[in-house]
């Protein structure tokens, strides 16, 4: 059986891959990982302006996070790469997780109970169609 090989990407395409995108990140965000994906989780792929108003009137204390970060993906495009900001769509959004602050629950008998406070990295790409 013949083995096809995949096609690469040649270094003219590769920039244009990376014109046309842009991309934001938040390092460190005191909030758990899995609260910030419920989150993400709803916006991507969605248009930049739909997504941002969908953020507005969500609920969540992520959201506020993630609005404040899909704007300034927004920006870093128009600003930096000269992209129309109407024509924008979430490409790429994750959350990873970060350093966690390790503290103690005093318990009954002389017990301790681990805590563990999450922290996040939050990374959002937005690209233009």
């Amino acid at each position: 059986m013949a083995q096809v090989k995949a096609a690469r990407i040649t270094r003219k395409e590769r920039v244009q891959l990376e014109t046309d995108r842009a991309r934001a990140h938040a390092k460190g965000v005191r909030m758990s990982p899995r609260k910030l994906r419920r989150v993400i989780d709803l916006v991507r792929g969605k248009k930049g302006v739909e997504a941002m108003t969908l953020l507005r009137f969500m609920p969540y204390a992520a959201a506020r996070v993630v609005e404040k970060l899909l704007a300034s993906a927004m920006a870093n495009a128009e600003n930096n790469k000269g992209l129309d900001s109407s024509r924008l769509v979430i490409s790429t959004a994750f959350v990873d997780g970060s350093m966690m602050l390790k503290r103690v629950q005093p318990r009954a008998q002389g017990r301790a109970y681990p805590i563990k406070k999450r922290s996040s990295h939050v990374t959002i790409e937005v690209v233009q169609k």
